[in-house]
């Protein structure tokens, strides 16, 4: 089912500055706005569980230890 919704005109340039192609329907470029954001989302899940997993298993470096490498 098709619907229609009132949009600003600002956020109207804005999809309009994200199209690929001339001919993609704003549709198109919203799924494509949601798309990165899952991935985007999923990614960082591995990542933050990547992390994770390093502190636990004690990669990590406390700030004097950073700052003395670093000479600061």
């Amino acid at each position: 089912m098709a619907t229609t919704i009132q949009i600003s005109d600002s956020l109207q340039q804005e999809l309009l500055s994200r199209k690929l192609f001339a001919r993609e329907t704003y549709e198109e470029v919203i799924w494509d706005i949601i798309e990165d954001t899952r991935e985007l989302n999923e990614e960082t899940r591995r990542e933050l569980t990547a992390a994770r997993a390093e502190g636990k298993a004690g990669k990590v470096h406390t700030l004097a230890e950073v700052k003395r490498e670093l000479g600061r």
